[in-house]
C-alpha cells in the first residue's frame, strides 16, 4: 500500500510541475493577485472576469518570475471569463485533456499562482452533467463540480487531471457554495469570440421590466407566479414591432416561464439573435401570444 501511495504521490507532483509552465499570475484587482491559463504562446490569457477589476494597468506575472504589462482583449460576464494579451511570446500552452475519459470520483488539481510560485489543492470531480445556462445566460457546455477548495487567489486557474492536462477554468463566481468549472469546449468558444468582437453576442427586446405577482386565476392557469410587468418599451425595438406594450405582463419567452429577470436573461444567449420566438403576455387579464424577432445588443 505503500508504494501505491508513495507512486500516487510523485505522480501529482509531476502533474503540477508539466502544469506550472502555463500558468500565471494576474494582477487587476487591488492587493490579491489571481491566476490565468496561458491560452497561447503569443501571449493569450484567459482568466475569470470577476477578478480583473480595471481595464488597464493589468500586470502577468510569468513562470519564470517576470512581470509583464497586459491588455485587456474581451470581457464575457455571462461567462465570468476574460482575455488579457501579455506583452510577452513563447509561452507554453496547457495541453487539453481529453474530456471523454473525465467520469465523476476522477481525481482532479485545482492549480493557482496567487504568488510567485504555483498552488495545488486536491480533489474528485464530485458531479458531471449537460449544458447550462449561468444567472446571465451564458451557455457553458458541460456541468463540471469539484469538491476542491478555491483558496484565495485560484480563481481564474486551470483544473487539471492527474497527467496535469487541462480541463477547465476554475471560478468562484458562477456557483455559490460549490466548486465550478468552465470546461475547454467554453473556453474556446468564448476565447474566439472575445478575439474577434471583444465581447459575446447578447440577445436585445428593448424592454424595462419589474417582477409581479399573478392573480389566482392566471396562476392556476399558467402554473407559475409570477410574471414580468413591461414598464418601458424602446421605440423601434423589437418589443415593440411585436407589440408589447408598457402594462403588459411578459410571463413565457421561448416556451420557457420566466418569473424573474434573470429568467429572461438567460434565454437571451446570442444564438437566439435574428430568430423569431415565441412570447406569451397578459394584457387586460387575458394571455396573448406574439413573436419577437430577437436583436443583437449593441
Amino acid at each position: 500500500m505503500s508504494n501505491v501511495l508513495t507512486e500516487l504521490s510523485a505522480a501529482l507532483a509531476t502533474a503540477v510541475s508539466q502544469a506550472d509552465s502555463g500558468i500565471v499570475r494576474v494582477e487587476g484587482r487591488r492587493r490579491l493577485g489571481a491566476t490565468g491559463i496561458v491560452w497561447s504562446a503569443e501571449g493569450l490569457i484567459l482568466t475569470a472576469n470577476h477578478v480583473v477589476r480595471q481595464d488597464e494597468g493589468l500586470t502577468v506575472g510569468l513562470p519564470d518570475g517576470s512581470r509583464v504589462a497586459a491588455s485587456l482583449v474581451g470581457r464575457d460576464p455571462s461567462t465570468d471569463l476574460a482575455v488579457l494579451k501579455a506583452e510577452a511570446s513563447g509561452l507554453t500552452p496547457l495541453t487539453e485533456g481529453n474530456k471523454q475519459e473525465l467520469g465523476v470520483g476522477n481525481l482532479v488539481l485545482a492549480l493557482g499562482r496567487p504568488g510567485r510560485t504555483v498552488q495545488a489543492t486536491l480533489g474528485i470531480v464530485s458531479a458531471l452533467g449537460e449544458g447550462w445556462r449561468t444567472r446571465l445566460g451564458g451557455q457553458i457546455d458541460r456541468y463540471l463540480q469539484t469538491d476542491v477548495v478555491m483558496y484565495p487567489g485560484f480563481s481564474g486557474g486551470p483544473l487539471v487531471d492527474a497527467a496535469g492536462q487541462l480541463i477547465g477554468l476554475n471560478t468562484s463566481a458562477l456557483g455559490r457554495g460549490v466548486s465550478l468549472t468552465i470546461p475547454t469546449p467554453t473556453l474556446a468558444r468564448v476565447a474566439d469570440a472575445l478575439q474577434a468582437h471583444g465581447r459575446v453576442q447578447r440577445g436585445y427586446l428593448g424592454v424595462s421590466t419589474q417582477r409581479v405577482h399573478l392573480p389566482d386565476e392566471l396562476k392556476a392557469e399558467l402554473e407559475q407566479k409570477r410574471g414580468l410587468l413591461v414598464v418601458s418599451v424602446e421605440k423601434d425595438s423589437p418589443a415593440a414591432k411585436a407589440g408589447l406594450t408598457m402594462g403588459d405582463t411578459l410571463v413565457s419567452f421561448a416556451d420557457n416561464a420566466v418569473q424573474s429577470h434573470d429568467d429572461l436573461l438567460a434565454l437571451l444567449a446570442g444564438d437566439v439573435v435574428g430568430t423569431a420566438v415565441s412570447a406569451k403576455f397578459v394584457r387586460g387579464g387575458q394571455v396573448h401570444t406574439t413573436e419577437i424577432t430577437v436583436a443583437a445588443r449593441s
